[in-house]
């Protein structure tokens, strides 16, 4: 994610005043900088534990890190941290260019020889509220661009999966009175590569049935795109894609209300909590809570589409092949056994909604999509009480399904 500002507002938004630039960086104290980061941290759930930090200039370097997070074993991170560019702000919070560490170079594995390597690892545009802050509001603002370079595992030194790299940008907008008012962020992971033949060593059916698919090696990307909006707590999944060459493309959707900072901030106090998740005390808690939002956020709409780039012929060609029949004869015996499928589930409502459809990408595969577009925005604890009367929730969520619709 990275902060994008406008200078004259940058100063208000992050505490950065001219003053504070110029203050002399011995100013600053390292440990009280590593303090704060744990202190800030924590609100989210998150238990650090630094080793020892040195400063020179501006620069904070760090002798590793261990993560602890509730229900987890704690990760340890031995490698050193270089914040670099600290500046300690008039108001006391902190203001840090970028946080790198080395690179990984891992080797793993007994039977078969792993090797990871990692490069360019980096978060930048960091800040730490003054001390004490720590809303949802300053929270969702502490890091501003993570990223990193080439990906590469090996296995027995044959290379199985390649990523060319890993980036999470957000952009933070601010009203006449330099309050948050909304965030967009992208996440893109690119030029995704891995190889597959080696599946068949391991899971032999699954590895079969990779190979009849023409699958032993496949590439795509991940890309993500959201708009948040402070108000009313609008947040609209414009793209959440998985796009794999010659398998086709998943994409999500969704347009909710309701995920505001003052919902976030009950959610950050129950990961703090000191009780124990599996205590009944603790389960009670997240279940108010998990009512709390399931009232508070609401529906305007959401999509799950599939467009096709070789993959469903493929399936429909081997499952016909295994039933020892011609593909045309094994789509026909799918379609006939629709309804009676839909019937089994009780709910016949859907067989108008999901059968031509289905039908029709089983024909010609070429996209098919599930929408939801409520009449007005409709919260998700009705629609879960809508849930005893399936019909009646298929027509409360407007509930469509397409197939072969022009290509978005």
């Amino acid at each position: 994610m990275i902060r994008t500002i406008k200078n004259t507002s940058l100063m208000a938004a992050t505490g950065l005043a001219a003053f504070a630039f110029m203050q002399p960086a011995m100013a600053l104290d390292a440990q009280t900088f590593i303090d704060r980061i744990e202190s800030v941290y924590a609100v989210m759930g998150y238990d650090l534990s630094f080793g020892e930090a040195s400063l020179s200039g501006d620069t904070i370097t760090v002798d590793g890190v261990t993560i602890t997070m509730a229900g987890m074993d704690p990760m340890a991170l031995d490698s050193q941290l270089t914040f670099s560019g600290v500046v300690e702000n008039d108001d006391g919070s902190y203001f840090a260019d970028s946080l790198t560490t080395p690179d990984l170079d891992i080797e793993f594995g007994d039977e078969h020889v792993g090797h990871l390597t990692l490069v360019d690892m980096i978060a930048e545009d960091l800040w730490l509220p003054p001390e004490g802050e720590t809303s949802a509001e300053v929270l969702v603002q502490l890091v501003g661009r993570m990223a990193t370079g080439p990906l590469t595992v090996t296995r027995d030194g044959a290379e199985v999966i390649k990523i060319a790299g890993m980036e999470a940008v957000s952009e933070f907008a601010y009203d006449a009175n330099d309050a948050l008012e909304s965030i967009h962020s992208d996440v893109a992971i690119t030029d995704i590569w891995a190889d597959l033949s080696t599946l068949r060593e391991e899971e032999p059916e699954a590895g079969a049935i990779v190979e009849a698919l023409g699958l032993t090696k496949i590439s795509g990307n991940i890309t993500q795109s959201v708009n948040w909006s402070m108000a009313d707590g609008r947040m609209v999944f414009e793209e959440s894609k998985l796009d794999f060459a010659d398998i086709g493309a998943l994409n999500f959707t969704a347009d909710i209300t309701g995920f505001t900072l003052d919902m976030l901030d009950k959610i950050y106090a129950m990961q703090a909590s000191d009780l124990d998740p599996m205590s009944e005390e603790a389960q009670a808690q997240q279940m108010m809570a998990g009512m709390e939002i399931a009232q508070a956020l609401s529906i305007a709409g959401a999509s799950l589409r599939y467009d096709d780039a070789g993959l469903a012929p493929k399936l429909l060609d081997l499952f016909a092949a295994q039933s020892g029949v011609e593909r045309a004869a094994f789509v026909e015996s799918l379609k006939a056994m629709l309804p009676a499928m839909i019937a089994e589930s009780g709910v016949t409502a859907l067989n108008d909604v999901v059968v031509p459809p289905v039908s029709a990408f089983l024909d010609d595969p070429q996209n098919l999509e599930v929408a939801v577009n409520p009449a007005s925005p409709t919260s998700v604890l009705v629609l879960a009480a809508a849930a005893a009367n399936p019909a009646g929730l298929i027509e409360a969520l407007g509930l469509t399904v397409t197939a072969n619709a022009k290509t978005k």
